[in-house]
Order: structure tokens, then C-alpha cells, then sequence
């Protein structure tokens, strides 16, 4: 929009340098005051532009990178979209940031049970799983909310690989979650110790809300960011 409208300015500025050196009759200065209007418009509107341009980028510097698994889950059964997407994309709407599934290479299992085995043999041996891909110009986000389901006490080991990928030097961190009545447990400390970044107020709703009263969940997320300042 910016180019074109450059573009019909120069346009105009040429127009009347053309009728001066033609030779401009008296009668030729009102058509000059009203093409002198249409330019100072077409400023007018490239500064608009501009100004809009601004808030586009602004909203770029936000991340809401989440993990969450789809399947059969704790008290909601078998879901299309997993709790913790359903509150990440909630953020992103609210704040304009962008989102960043972090997915593991190779699935986890869709039961329930074979998904809690598998996450508890992860804990067990630390274990740091392999990522399908990583964050395009990582150095443009100055804040990240992180998001995850609590398992087991803590963060998916995925969420661990995801936090050692990247420096997060100047970064503002912002963790979430959703549980089965935890709360962020020892989340938010893990997250310090992992990032060494300034950590905001986090969030923690529990999944079968924002599986089931998404409405109720909405309001708890906007709530939540207008008290840290995060709301758009």
C-alpha cells in the first residue's frame, strides 16, 4: 500500500512540474491548490500506513510457543485439540502474537495410558526428544509465552528441549498451563533456571475448563493478561 501510494504521489509532483515548464496561465493556480490537497492526502494516508505497518511489527515481537497433545485426555476423553492449544490460541488472539507448536519428532501415543507411560520414561532418563522444527527469527521476539500440559508433576520433556534450543537473553518469558488441579507446580522455577530470564506472572487453568468452557476460560485468559499488562 505504501509503494503505491508513493508511487501516485511522485506521480502528482511530476504532473505539476510538467504544466510550470509548459507555461501555467492565471487561471491554472486554483488546479495547483487542489492537486497541493491530493498530495498532502496521499501523505496523510502513506502515514497512516506507515503508522499501520508499526503495529503489524509491534505484534510480531510476541510468541506464544506451546505444547499440547491431542488424543485421549485426563477428564475430557478423546479431543481433536489438545487443552493447552486451545488456551495458547486464546493468548494469541488477545495479545496479536504469533504461535509456535513445539511437536515432538515422533508422536507420543493417542491412549491415555500408553501416553502417561511414555511421558514418565522421559522423566525418568531426562530425556531431551527431538523437535519436528524450530522458531524463524527467534532475535525478533522480545516475549514468549511458553505453554504446556502438566504431566506428571512438571513439563512435557519436549517443552525441556524447546527451552535449551534457544538463548533468551532480553527475553520476557510468560508460562502457562493446563492441569488436572496442579496449578504450575514447580514449572515456573524450572523455567528461571532454564531461560535465566525475566519471568512474569503465569497462568494455570485446569483442562477439562478450557476443553469444556472455553467461554469461561476466555474470560480467565483476558483477566490474567490485563493484570500483566499483555492485553492488546
Amino acid at each position: 500500500m505504501i509503494l503505491v501510494l508513493a508511487a501516485c504521489g511522485s506521480g502528482n509532483k511530476g504532473t505539476s512540474a510538467d504544466s510550470v515548464l509548459s507555461g501555467m496561465d492565471s487561471g491554472s493556480q486554483a488546479q495547483d491548490q487542489s492537486q497541493s490537497r491530493n498530495q498532502s492526502q496521499e501523505v496523510s494516508a502513506v502515514s497512516s500506513a506507515a503508522s499501520d505497518a508499526g503495529k503489524s511489527v509491534e505484534k510480531k515481537h510476541i510468541l506464544v510457543a506451546y505444547f499440547s497433545q491431542a488424543g485421549e485426555q485426563y477428564g475430557v476423553g478423546v479431543v481433536e485439540k489438545g487443552n493447552t492449544q486451545i488456551v495458547a490460541e486464546m493468548i494469541a488472539d488477545e495479545t496479536g502474537a504469533g504461535l509456535f507448536h513445539i511437536e515432538r519428532t515422533d508422536a507420543y501415543p493417542t491412549t491415555y495410558t500408553e501416553l502417561t507411560e511414555a511421558a514418565q520414561e522421559e522423566m525418568k532418563d531426562k530425556a531431551r526428544p527431538k523437535l519436528t522444527s524450530s522458531v524463524e527469527n527467534w532475535d525478533d521476539y522480545d516475549t514468549v509465552f511458553i505453554g504446556y500440559p502438566i504431566w506428571w508433576g512438571d513439563m512435557p520433556m519436549p517443552v525441556y528441549t524447546f527451552l535449551e534450543s534457544y538463548d533468551f537473553s532480553g527475553k520476557t518469558v510468560i508460562p502457562f498451563d493446563t492441569n488436572g488441579g496442579s496449578g504450575l507446580g514447580g514449572t515456573v522455577d524450572s523455567i528461571k533456571n532454564e531461560t535465566r530470564a525475566d519471568t512474569k506472572e503465569g497462568f494455570a487453568i485446569s483442562g477439562v475448563t478450557a476443553q469444556q468452557d472455553q467461554e469461561e476460560t476466555r474470560k480467565e485468559v483476558k483477566d490474567w493478561l490485563s493484570g500483566i499488562g499483555m492485553s492488546q
